[in-house]
């Protein structure tokens, strides 16, 4: 649906944005709460929610990922980026590279400040045509839990299906939605 579809049914047009990818300095100054560090070493400038910490635990992740497995660093969080406004609002990305079966898990996070403008669905489409240009990608996870309705309905939006649910040790129960590459090469 082109833009002025959506306008003309009513809906405001999604942001425009991309991940930006972040460097081993920037994610470790990330996972230490050193704003200061970060945008020293971040291509783009970043808001105190990146060093908080609400965040860090997701970049230390990151940082321990990327510091055992280079290739994955533009596959992991990176930052959402709004082209229109230059501003960061969110973070956003995979959980690794393809998993051996050609599974990858997104994750995404919008700043409060900046939700309910449809962020999360913008970082969304810019994920499943990562994916998409990646050959090696047949299914597309999400892992969300069962009181996140809005994003429950986000993916369902997008044709994940619920597959099943896990425990996480952080997050707790979560369910399991999936999304298996279409016929058009396409997760959407």
């Amino acid at each position: 649906m082109s833009d002025d579809q959506i306008a003309a049914a009513g809906h405001r047009p999604l942001p425009r944005v991309r991940i930006v990818q972040l460097n081993h300095p920037t994610l470790r100054a990330l996972a230490a709460g050193d704003l200061v560090a970060a945008n020293a070493t971040s291509p783009v400038p970043l808001t105190g929610m990146f060093a908080g910490p609400e965040w860090r635990y997701t970049w230390s992740l990151r940082t321990a990922q990327v510091e055992r497995e280079p290739a994955c660093a533009e596959w992991v969080t990176g930052v959402i980026w709004d082209e229109q406004a230059r501003c960061a609002v969110g973070r956003a990305g995979f959980h690794g590279l393809p998993d051996a079966s050609g599974m990858v898990e997104v994750g995404y996070a919008v700043d409060p400040a900046f939700r309910r403008r449809g962020y999360a669905r913008a970082a969304l489409e810019f994920m499943l045509d990562r994916a998409a240009d990646e050959p090696a990608v047949s299914v597309v996870r999400a892992t969300i839990s069962p009181g996140n309705l809005p994003s429950r309905q986000l993916v369902s939006h997008y044709g994940f299906v619920e597959t099943g649910e896990q425990w996480d040790e952080v997050d707790g129960l979560e369910i399991i939605y999936e999304v298996r590459r279409a016929a058009s090469g396409r997760f959407r």
